[in-house]
């Protein structure tokens, strides 16, 4: 396909997802089954047209003043890949299988229009009712901290250091074109174009081994800033499908017990195999049965529990750019209650001296550090761990890494802005020691 042809494809795709509300994922799958003449290279480039766009939904608009799958696409040539009015003109030029040609207004508003005196949502594209949200936790940089968390995010990979050394798989990668990462002292870090395929981690040798996982780096350091030791007694409370269940094997060199659960067994089904591949043999999966307690022999006894909670996403907005989209507030107070019943969970669980360390992978305050607040209220027993005093002890980039950090007295927020890695939150919260 030419890349007039492919412009056409997004344009179609577009209007598809608009008319028929689905999830962007779901279209470009149908789009491929019933096209099997596109090569995966066109697949790949259409596939990054389409993100791309919804990235930019709202600015794209603005800057065509016309809100349609075509006016949005023609923005975004503008807005994410940089293109002028003759690059785009070039593209839409009325040929076979290309976009009709630019009407008098597109090219107008494709050179003189800008987001100079786009409202805040508009020029950070985001939903408009998520503006105070993000101002309550930004303030004035919260387009530039949006803008960000609409970029298109690397491919990052975890080396599971049971079985290899960052140097050892660096080397072994190398035709990935991998890269340490930044801040991770066990990242991998895959930086993808506009219009490239996600190379097949999941066939490569290293990946098959064990040796590595695909994790993003906020993730990482998540998991890393809950300090997990060998021979400590560990839950991850909200496991699913196992990611930080593996870092945490890790950091505790195969020594200790380690235990994975979740409210929903489902999301528990690939942990097994994951577990397995990496050499985890100090895991204990526990599958929720019916309305039984799955840890009802566990009376305040772990040194720390983990919770990976379940939340709004909106950390994660460059992997899932339509989910901001699809995002309503009532998601929002659902989520914030699940979070208020695992952790009021997680406190049973702590022995006096251990320790909870709550994720999210959000921005909002709500989830956050109201959160956190209102847990210390009902449980005066628990504490913040100073950021400062947990990010020290981990690795030699510990005060760079708290420099780039937002930091509040309920925990630290790494964002795509200030640290490169998706949006996330880590407050750790140690139980006091019985007098």
């Amino acid at each position: 396909m030419t890349p007039a042809a492919r412009l056409s494809a997004a344009i179609e795709l577009i209007e598809t997802i608009d008319v028929q509300r689905i999830p962007a994922a779901k279209a470009l799958k149908e789009w491929g089954t019933a096209h099997r003449f596109a090569g995966s290279g066109d697949r790949a480039a259409i596939s990054g047209l389409i993100w791309d766009v919804l990235r930019r939904r709202a600015s794209s608009a603005w800057i065509m003043d016309e809100d349609t799958p075509r006016a949005r696409v023609l923005g975004m040539l503008k807005l994410e890949r940089g293109f002028d009015a003759d690059a785009i003109a070039a593209l839409c030029d009325g040929g076979r299988f290309a976009p009709a040609p630019l009407s008098e207004a597109e090219r107008a508003a494709l050179t003189s229009r800008s987001l100079d005196a786009a409202p805040a949502p508009i020029a950070g594209d985001y939903p408009e009712w998520l503006d105070g949200y993000l101002t309550q936790v930004f303030g004035e940089t919260r387009v530039a901290e949006a803008t960000a968390m609409a970029s298109r995010a690397p491919l990052d990979l975890r080396v599971n250091t049971l079985k290899a050394k960052r140097e050892k798989v660096l080397a072994s990668s190398a035709h990935l074109r991998t890269m340490p990462t930044p801040w991770s002292p066990i990242g991998l870090r895959i930086e993808l174009s506009a219009d490239a395929r996600n190379p097949g981690i999941h066939a490569e040798e290293d990946f098959i081994k064990g040796l590595v996982e695909v994790q993003d780096e906020g993730s990482q350091l998540a998991a890393l800033l809950s300090a997990a030791k060998a021979g400590e007694q560990v839950i991850d409370l909200c496991a699913g499908a196992g990611g930080k269940t593996l870092a945490l094997a890790a950091m505790m060199q195969g020594k200790g017990r380690l235990i994975a659960t979740d409210h929903d067994k489902r999301q528990l089904a690939p942990i097994y195999e994951r577990l397995s591949r990496a050499g985890v043999h100090n895991c204990e999966v526990r599958t929720p049965k019916g309305p039984n307690e799955p840890l009802s022999d566990i009376h305040a006894s772990a040194d720390l529990v983990l919770i990976d909670a379940p939340c709004t996403g909106t950390g994660t907005w460059r992997r899932n750019p339509d989910a901001k989209w699809r995002m309503r507030p009532g998601a929002l107070e659902v989520r914030l209650k699940d979070q208020i019943e695992v952790l009021d969970r997680a406190s049973a669980l702590v022995k006096p001296g251990g320790r909870i360390a709550y994720i999210t992978c959000s921005v909002l305050p709500p989830e956050n550090g109201d959160q956190v607040r209102s847990f210390l209220a009902r449980h005066p027993d628990f504490a913040v761990v100073p950021p400062a005093q947990t990010v020290a002890v981990l690795w030699d980039k510990a005060e760079d890494f708290a420099a780039a950090t937002l930091q509040s007295a309920e925990g630290l927020l790494m964002t795509p802005r200030r640290t490169g890695t998706d949006g996330f939150f880590v407050s750790v919260l140690k139980k006091q020691a019985a007098l």
